[in-house]
């Protein structure tokens, strides 16, 4: 019976271990996008980018946002499901980054990576982000960066 006990535990915790979200420390994200090249990717420095993920995710790679216009913001970048990726739910979903929005939702970030790099290529660059306007635009951003070492 006690073995039974600790077998369902076992389980259990390995589901939620499975299911649960990654969320990462400031620099250690800091180092795994200078390490899939986003340092200057486009003009936009690491701490552009560390801050923006702050303020949209809290570097979290499972969070998923509804916004009013009825199109859902997906994980650490927080993607748009009408302009950048497909949902499914997201009535005229341009999906100029070719994905399905769940592919934003795992701990590899390549994905999510990819489609911001898609992002800032756009006209509104890195404007695209409401969390980067408000919180990091034309703002001392070296704290974000502080003692990481890069």
């Amino acid at each position: 019976m006690q073995r039974e006990s600790i077998m369902r535990s076992l389980v259990f915790l390995l589901l939620v271990a499975l299911t649960s979200a990654k969320v990462y420390q400031r620099c250690e994200w800091a180092r795994v996008l200078k390490n899939n090249g986003m340092d200057k990717y486009h003009g936009i420095g690491l701490a552009d980018w560390v801050c923006l993920t702050k303020w949209e995710s809290s570097y979290n790679t499972r969070v998923i946002n509804h916004n009013t216009d009825g199109s859902t913001d997906y994980g650490i970048f927080q993607i748009n499901s009408r302009w950048w990726c497909e949902d499914g739910r997201t009535p005229r979903s341009v999906n100029a980054c070719g994905i399905k929005c769940s592919e934003l939702l795992t701990d590899d970030i390549s994905a999510a990576i990819t489609c911001a790099k898609r992002v800032v290529r756009d006209p509104n660059g890195i404007r695209a982000w409401v969390g980067w306007r408000n919180h990091c635009a034309n703002r001392d951003l070296s704290p974000y960066l502080a003692g990481c070492g890069l």
